[in-house]
C-alpha cells in the first residue's frame, strides 16, 4: 500500500527535493542519482541536495553532478521531500533546516533500525539495498532504464551487499541484477573504480595503520582508534574504514570489529561490523544510532578514549569471559 501510495504522491506533485544520510555510501549516491533521472524523466523539477560534497573517490558515478551541497540561504520551496537509505531523519543533517515541516515527506530505506519518519514509509529491512527497492518502484511505474540509472541501481546494490556476499542478498537481489546486466554495464571497469583503484601513498599509511588495533573479550572485538591527524594524511580516494573493516574481519575467531575516529576532540563517530552472532544494530540504537544487524554506527560526544570505554561497556553483555 505504501509503494502505491508513493507512486501517486510522485504523478500527482511537480517538485522534489532528494537528500540521504551523511557521509553518504555508494548506495546512497547512487539511488539519489538513480531516483533523479526517474523524476526527470517524468518532467518533475527535482534537485539533490546533500549536507557534504562527493568524495572524490565517487565521482565517476553517472550524472554525479546532480548533487548539490547544502546552503543554509537556500529557500526555495518543494512539493515533496524524499529521504532514501536513511534510519531517521536527523541522520540527513542540515539538510533537514531546508524542509517545510507542512510538505510531504516519503521515506524509502531498508535499514532494521528506520522509526518511519515520513508520511509515507517504503522500509523494507530485507532488502539488499535502498537500490533494489527502487528499482522495484521503477518496474512498479513501468519506467524504461537507461544504462545510467542500470549502472547506478547496479552500483548500489552490489556494494551493500559486500559484492553480493551478505545474507540480504537474495534470489530478488540476483533478479534484479540479471535485469540491470542487460544494459551491458561494465561491471569489471566499475569494480576496478570501487575496490582497485587505491593510490601508492594511501597503501603505504594504510599498512602502518591497519596494525594499530587491540582485542578484546577472548580476542573476539578488534577496536581501532583514528585521530583526526592520522585520517586526513589520507586521500578523499581511499575509504579508510571500508579497507580496515575488509582487512580485520579476516582474522579467525573474530565476531565484532569497532572504528572510532575523531571528528572533533570531544566527538567521535563510531562504526561497527558484525561477523553474524552480535546484531550491532541494537548496539547502536541504544547509542542512538542505526542500521544494519551486520553494520551500523552512531555519534558520540566523547573524546577517543571515552568513546571506547562506553562502547566496550555495552559490548561486554555480548562477551562473557
Amino acid at each position: 500500500m505504501s509503494l502505491n501510495n508513493i507512486l501517486k504522491v510522485i504523478r500527482k506533485n511537480k517538485s522534489f527535493l532528494i537528500s540521504t544520510h551523511v557521509n553518504p555510501d555508494p548506495d546512497a549516491l547512487a539511488s539519489e542519482l538513480a531516483l533523479a533521472l526517474f523524476l526527470k524523466f517524468l518532467h518533475k523539477e527535482v534537485r539533490i541536495v546533500n549536507e557534504e560534497a562527493v568524495p572524490r573517490r565517487f565521482k565517476f558515478l553517472p550524472k554525479v553532478h546532480l548533487i548539490g551541497l547544502y546552503n543554509a540561504h537556500d529557500r526555495r520551496n518543494y512539493d515533496v521531500v524524499i529521504i532514501l537509505d536513511c534510519g531517521d531523519l536527523d541522520r540527513i543533517g542540515q539538510v533537514k533546516k531546508l524542509i517545510n515541516p507542512r510538505k510531504m515527506i516519503i521515506n524509502i530505506d531498508h535499514h532494521v533500525t528506520n522509526d518511519r519518519f515520513g508520511h509515507l514509509n517504503w522500509v523494507k529491512p530485507g532488502g539488499s539495498s535502498t537500490a533494489e527497492l527502487l528499482f522495484d518502484l521503477l518496474k512498479q511505474f513501468k519506467c524504461p532504464l537507461t544504462k545510467d540509472m542500470a549502472t547506478l541501481l547496479y552500483l548500489g546494490v552490489m556494494t551493500d551487499t559486500g559484492s553480493f556476499c551478505y545474507e540480504t542478498t537474495s534470489s530478488h537481489t540476483h533478479a534484479v541484477v540479471s535485469e540491470l546486466l542487460k544494459y551491458k554495464i561494465p561491471i569489471t571497469e566499475l569494480y576496478r573504480k570501487l575496490y582497485e583503484s587505491v593510490p601508492l601513498n594511501d597503501f603505504r599509511l594504510f599498512s602502518k595503520v591497519v596494525g594499530h588495533f587491540e582485542t578484546f573479550f577472548g580476542r573476539k572485538v578488534a577496536c581501532i582508534e583514528l585521530s583526526k591527524k592520522i585520517f586526513s594524511k589520507f586521500s578523499q580516494d581511499f575509504d579508510l574504514r571500508d579497507k580496515i573493516f575488509k582487512y580485520l574481519r579476516t582474522i579467525k575467531g573474530l565476531e565484532v570489529v569497532v572504528i572510532l575516529t575523531e571528528y572533533k576532540p570531544s566527538l567521535t563517530r563510531v562504526n561497527l561490523r558484525s561477523q553474524g552472532s552480535v546484531d550491532v544494530a541494537k548496539i547502536a540504537h541504544r547509542l542512538n544510532g542505526g542500521g544494519h544487524s551486520r553494520a551500523s554506527g552512531c555519534i558520540l560526544e566523547e573524546n577517543l578514549s571515552g568513546a571506547r570505554r562506553k562502547i566496550l561497556l555495552v559490548l561486554k553483555k555480548y562477551f562473557k569471559s
